[in-house]
């Protein structure tokens, strides 16, 4: 009987899910009608710039052909490019890095970088900012480097 009444709640759970959609989608009508030209929605549509977190860089510092300003990344610290699943660094000045943002523990994206570590919010993971290497934490295995090269002023994938 336990089983019948479990089943029971988890179809009639799923019956509210199916009719809520809908109506949820309703709501989300802005006015604007797609057969009336002269209607335009209530909020201009922009492209969003990447997603970086750490060492945020500002979002016009992504261009077309590159990953990040290279002003944007500080010397001892990185930005971390959410979108791309990269981490850019500069342990020292002039001197640009990148590796897979993945952590090499259990996949979340690291989060910040800085005093030349990467750090990964989800176990307290820490890496070399220069080399990418284990440097605490439960990770066992490095971040994988990316090879960039800097051109134009902006940081780009080799």
């Amino acid at each position: 009987m336990t089983s019948s009444v479990s089943r029971r709640r988890a179809l009639t759970g799923a019956a509210t899910v199916g009719l809520g959609v809908p109506l949820l989608a309703a709501c989300g009508d802005d006015g604007a009608s797609a057969s009336d030209p002269s209607s335009t929605p209530s909020t201009p549509s922009t492209p969003s710039a990447p997603a970086s977190s750490g060492s945020a860089a500002p979002p016009s510092s992504a261009a077309a052909n590159g990953l990040v300003a290279a002003d944007d990344v500080p010397v001892g610290g990185g930005v971390v490019l959410k979108g791309e699943e990269l981490v850019v660094t500069q342990p020292a000045a002039g001197e640009f890095k990148a590796f897979s943002a993945v952590c090499t523990h259990q996949g979340c994206l690291v989060g910040s970088v800085s005093d030349g570590t990467i750090h990964c919010p989800c176990h307290d993971s820490t890496f070399s900012a220069t080399d990418g290497a284990v440097e605490g934490g439960p990770a066992s295995s490095p971040l994988p480097e990316v090879a960039v090269t800097v051109v134009d002023g902006q940081v780009r994938r080799s």
